[in-house]
């Protein structure tokens, strides 16, 4: 395995980011487009500084900054790795699914369960309709570039629309949802995080306990019809959520 030389990093002294946080997002763009392919090794960290010109501490800084990104990872014997970039999902009313294929992530489904059953009390208060009321409960395996990155929980109204496996294993949820004229028009989203259990680190290839990244969202139409409610966990070594504030 030959070691990636990195293109010049342009920085700027004058500016008030700190220069580690420059060199590391250049660092992440040039992952990200494919110019540091994954597989491939980083210099060795001095000549790297040298070569940038920055001080041992701040590439050591940058490069901390992407191992905890999960861009990089740093192997006894083998050095400085570039790994699968993490997926970065804007927090925005779209599925997993389709923000994998926009970005070019080869998205595949693995379905491990649809089935109609009872809605248990939690789901049925979230979508609107009564204890115990009959719902299509779907249990999936969401793949990037390969990897397992979400385990994803969805219940459906039953009468909503007609859903197979084949559908499921080729089409994201929400494109199915539009496509029968239930279009997601506003949700109720909450994110938090979680150790996976020994069933969780099994189906995504982390030891037990790892951290994960977990999401629950409910989503109406513009009719104000609840159309979807999931519960999904996500690798956290693999996945974010981006947000763009304002005041």
């Amino acid at each position: 395995m030959a070691d990636r030389t990195v293109p010049e990093v342009p920085l700027d002294r004058t500016s008030p980011v700190p220069l580690y946080f420059q060199v590391a997002t250049r660092l992440q763009q040039l992952i990200e487009d494919g110019e540091l392919p994954v597989g491939s090794r980083l210099e060795n960290e001095v000549e790297l500084a040298e070569r940038l010109g920055v001080s041992r501490p701040t590439m050591r800084r940058a490069i901390a900054y992407l191992v905890e990104r999960g861009m990089l990872v740093r192997r006894r014997g083998i050095g400085t790795q570039i790994v699968h970039p993490k997926v970065r999902r804007p927090v925005e009313l779209t599925s997993l699914y389709d923000d994998l294929a926009k970005d070019g992530q080869e998205p595949r489904t693995e379905v491990l369960l649809l089935e109609v059953r009872r809605a248990p009390d939690h789901v049925a208060e979230a979508l609107g309709v009564p204890g115990g009321l009959d719902i299509t409960w779907i249990e999936r395996l969401r793949y990037s570039g390969g990897e397992p990155l979400a385990i994803m929980h969805n219940a459906v109204p039953l009468n909503l629309l007609p859903l197979t496996e084949d559908e499921l294993a080729t089409r994201g949820l929400y494109e199915l949802l539009r496509a029968a004229g239930h279009v997601p028009r506003m949700a109720s989203q909450t994110v938090g995080a979680k150790a996976a259990t020994a069933a969780e680190a099994r189906q995504l290839g982390d030891p037990r306990g790892a951290p994960m990244l977990t999401m629950v969202r409910t989503a109406w139409d513009e009719a104000g019809r609840a159309v979807e409610f999931g519960s999904h966990v996500y690798r956290a070594s693999r996945y974010s959520f981006e947000l763009t504030l304002s005041s």
